[in-house]
């Protein structure tokens, strides 16, 4: 039995690398100074919860196979010196998941946007087919207990890929340790500038990712992406194929998107020209392993899509409300798109957040220009407490409607204002859209959608 210690057990991937590990067989500790729900009771329900919150340098002890290091631990973290000061094996999570995934074909969806759909797309083909693979994907997925899997048995693992960096002492983006054998780059916008601090910077670290591609490798990409064309077709790894993929031919028919293959029109739970890019780069991945056109189009008409990634929260007669994690200039665009082309006679109503750290920065803000105007009524929220507590500069709500570009664009700073005002208008022949990685500050969208009115 491997005896593995975690330090940042309870963070969203860390604690899901736990579980696998626990399933594994592996004798699994870990510490952690914060442990919030459902790393708490996913944690306890497997016997693996730390006893006491905080870190404990005597839980560093010389037994240990290896440490794995999360990225919310501190280059200063007490059990990571102790772990140094003994010479033991300090893992990265990404450096542990290609330790135990060396052996195996490598499957690895990088890129700026559209990566845990299309590894969720991957991955539900592959279980509807019955193919075991190992797996690291960016949220909960039906079907799959952990976000997380490492088997003795399976020839493949599924990783997404994300580009910020491995863990506090390794300064390398994640999905340059992974070495794939089957690539796929889903597109190029910038994101993360407190690590990358200029376009040119970001866009290296892809092109490096692409030349880490083992030998006789294949590199799918988004060809109608420009920039991310450009890079692919210019790259000189030249032991590697490459293919291109685009929007598929398809047609929205009462609210239901069907791909038209041949003569064959395939219905499809999922819409928005993104996602069908998505399906378009997932199939030709599958097509790497074996899986033929016929099969990856029977298993992914029951695809649902990924947690938070255009999620249905709620739906009755003429309105849908939706969730998006899309927080990106990029992502606002093309999420909005997406539902306005699927319901063209519909009212939209978009509402986003700034919660991360790039969106709340005052130079990124001028990226936002003109990507809510595809709604028919936009509005912004952000909390200046957030700010105050990423220590950043403070932003004005003048600010944040010149960066947006749109004169009616409502900006508001406090979380109730959102939803009463939602909560004031008639939601009939209406879609609402809420998009963020964070909650609005503790919405439940749920309970949100019970209050809304109707005629």
């Amino acid at each position: 039995m491997k005896k593995v210690h975690l330090i940042a057990i309870g963070g969203s991937a860390m604690h899901n690398m736990a579980l696998a590990l626990h399933e594994k067989g592996f004798d699994v500790s870990g510490s952690d100074d914060e442990i919030n729900e459902p790393s708490k009771s996913r944690l306890a329900k497997a016997g693996i919860l730390p006893e006491e919150i905080g870190w404990f340098p005597d839980k560093i002890t010389g037994d240990l196979n290896a440490v794995i290091l999360g990225m919310h631990a501190r280059e200063d973290n007490p059990e990571l010196i102790r772990a140094r000061q003994m010479g033991l094996k300090i893992y990265s999570y990404p450096e542990y998941i290609f330790e135990a995934t060396k052996d195996k074909t490598r499957i690895v969806i990088g890129g700026s946007h559209g990566k845990t759909t299309i590894t969720a797309m991957i991955l539900h083909v592959m279980h509807y087919l019955n193919i075991e693979t190992d797996f690291l994907v960016g949220a909960q997925l039906e079907g799959f207990n952990t976000m997380v899997s490492l088997t003795n048995s399976s020839k493949y693992a599924v990783i997404e890929g994300d580009e910020y960096l491995a863990s506090p002492i390794d300064r390398r983006p994640k999905f340059h340790l992974y070495k794939p054998n089957i690539a796929i780059l889903s597109g190029i916008a910038w994101d993360h500038i407190n690590v990358f601090p200029t376009f040119e910077v970001y866009v290296e670290q892809f092109k490096k990712f692409i030349n880490l591609i083992e030998p006789n490798g294949s590199l799918v990409y988004c060809s109608q992406d420009k920039v991310l064309a450009g890079v692919c077709e210019s790259s000189n790894n030249s032991k590697i194929d490459k293919t291109g993929y685009a929007v598929p031919k398809h047609v929205i028919e009462d609210g239901t998107t069907y791909l038209i293959v041949g003569e064959e029109k395939i219905p499809l739970l999922i819409f928005g020209n993104h996602n069908l890019m998505n399906l378009n780069g997932a199939r030709l991945v599958c097509n790497k392993i074996g899986i033929s056109n016929v099969q990856f189009y029977e298993a992914i008409q029951s695809f649902k899509g990924a947690a938070k990634r255009l999620e249905l929260v709620f739906k009755s007669g003429s309105f849908n409300f939706y969730k998006d994690f899309a927080h990106s200039p990029s992502k606002l665009k093309a999420t909005t798109d997406a539902v306005k082309q699927q319901f063209p006679k519909r009212r939209i109503v978009a509402c986003m957040e700034l919660h991360t750290f790039s969106s709340l920065t005052e130079e990124f803000l001028l990226q936002y220009k003109d990507s809510m105007n595809l709604a028919d009524e936009a509005m912004v929220y952000f909390n200046p407490h957030t700010i105050a507590h990423k220590k950043l500069k403070e932003i004005s709500t003048e600010q944040v409607h010149n960066a947006f570009n749109r004169s009616d664009l409502k900006v508001l700073t406090k979380s109730e204002d959102v939803t009463n005002h939602l909560k004031a208008q008639n939601w009939n022949n209406s879609v609402l859209l809420m998009m963020s990685s964070g909650n609005f500050d503790g919405v439940d969208f749920n309970s949100l959608a019970k209050e809304l009115k109707f005629n």
